[in-house]
């Protein structure tokens, strides 16, 4: 999460607000230590009831305003609202094993991310392998204290899971005050920037809100993705989210991974491809996996969208981003092209394009609100749940591997952060005016369509 923080708002608006950082860190830290020492002796200090009338309160408004969603916007709120009134439930009935039933829950979904998190390390061998290998194995003994009843028989779960999203929460806060005191850019890619580029001015206007993805007109930002199941040659096996996020099985055993490629309005256009097809059947394919350099092979970038897709076929689906920063991407692709080597979980091409579309949004969110950009635009990026979506999907691929359905649920989320959207409770409040001016406007078309009665 503070690497996306980091990217969307830049350094420049950051390094301002050092202080304010360390100290919202430090108190949500400190926050975070009550909290979790306070549950260990079963009797918490800690209002569990009301907390669990809030949380059902913030589902239901959730699911209200759920509706005003755009695509997978809709979709993400009417998880998270049933996820919280449901968590909420649990806690109230908490009497009724509701306790057991949270923990046994919280302890599943650590056990099974911890995990995933070892056998991808060390199956894949990534860079840095082993602190995610470290990670994973903290994430199931963090299982295992959920799981087992000790010492408070499940009552503290949700504090003991309250104080470890504040502290967590808080150190890296703090990590990202401290990185950002004496950043002058993001490191990330500053060694992409050629001598010449200048950054572009922050934006004077107030900043604009768009309601709903870019019409096919606008000139944007756009990620073509090639699903799996959706680029292979044959007709494909069925495989629930494993052909949609890792790869597809044709009726001949072929194995389809799809492929991402970005394009630009001023002409660039990134699609790393090995320059000879892999052969990817079952028998070989889990040799290629490992992120070293004996599986590192010549590449080839396709020219332009045009020739690919008439080659192969057209995208599945596209994801367009109107807020984004054209010299930036500039530079980073004038680095990153002299090199055309391919790996397939390593560097391959939802890599390369989950890579581009970083450099393109490197601050644009500080720089859409220019000088305005005040506190509330920090606080309203942090209780955006595409933020936090977008940083468990990086997360992920990164542990993992960029494949094209990670990279296109990656782009669909900081779109929607890039690209603002009008707050759920607004557009909602709107839409009911609207509705409210439409029936006196049909009740008063009635009034004066009704025949007049004659006097007595």
């Amino acid at each position: 999460m503070p690497q996306l923080v980091l990217l969307l708002l830049g350094v420049k608006y950051l390094r301002q607000r050092w202080r304010a950082l360390s100290i919202a860190g430090a108190v949500f830290l400190v926050a975070g230590i009550i909290v979790f020492i306070d549950a260990l002796d079963g009797a918490p200090y800690f209002p569990l009831n009301a907390f669990a009338a809030l949380f059902i309160i913030e589902g239901l408004g959730t699911l209200l305003i759920a509706s005003t969603g755009v695509g997978g916007q809709r979709v993400l709120r009417y998880a998270k609202g049933l996820f919280v009134v449901a968590a909420g439930s649990l806690i109230l009935a908490g009497h009724h094993h509701g306790h057991f039933v949270l923990s046994m829950i919280f302890g599943a979904l650590f056990l099974v991310d911890g995990l995933l998190q070892c056998i991808a390390g060390y199956v894949v061998r990534y860079e840095r392998w082993r602190y995610a290998f470290a990670g994973g194995v903290a994430e199931v003994l963090l299982a295992i204290f959920f799981f087992q009843p000790f010492p408070t028989n499940y009552v503290g779960t949700v504090p003991y899971c309250l104080g470890l999203f504040l502290g967590i929460a808080g150190i890296k806060l703090l990590w990202l005050a401290r990185r950002v005191r004496h950043l002058a850019s993001n490191p990330a890619f500053a060694a992409n920037r050629s001598p010449a580029f200048t950054p572009t001015a922050p934006s004077q206007t107030p900043a604009p809100v768009w309601d709903g993805p870019p019409a096919d007109s606008e000139r944007a930002l756009t990620v073509h993705v090639w699903t799996p199941s959706g680029s292979a040659k044959a007709q494909t096996r069925s495989y629930p989210v494993v052909d949609r996020y890792i790869a597809a099985v044709d009726v001949n055993g072929v194995i389809s991974t799809g492929h991402a490629a970005l394009e630009s309005p001023e002409g660039i256009y990134i699609s790393l491809y090995p320059k000879e097809e892999i052969d990817r059947s079952p028998d070989d394919f889990s040799a290629l996996l490992r992120a070293t350099a004996e599986n590192d092979i010549p590449g080839v970038y396709q020219p332009d969208y045009a020739t690919e897709s008439k080659a192969w076929c057209p995208s599945t689906v596209r994801v367009r981003i109107r807020n984004y920063d054209a010299e930036k991407l500039a530079a980073f692709w004038e680095e990153y092209r002299k090199n055309s080597t391919y790996n397939l979980t390593h560097r391959n091409c939802s890599s390369t394009v989950a890579r581009a579309l970083d450099a393109a949004l490197d601050g644009v969110v500080g720089r859409l609100h220019g000088h305005e950009a005040g506190g509330r635009v920090l606080i309203r990026l942090l209780l955006t749940p595409e933020l936090w979506v977008a940083s468990q999907i990086r997360k992920r691929a990164q542990t993992m591997a960029w494949t094209p359905g990670l990279t296109l649920d990656y782009a669909r989320a900081m779109s929607m952060l890039a690209d603002p959207r009008p707050s759920g409770w607004w557009k909602m409040s709107q839409s009911a005016l609207r509705r409210i001016a439409l029936l006196r406007e049909g009740w008063r078309a009635q009034d004066k369509e009704a025949p007049r009665r004659p006097r007595a």
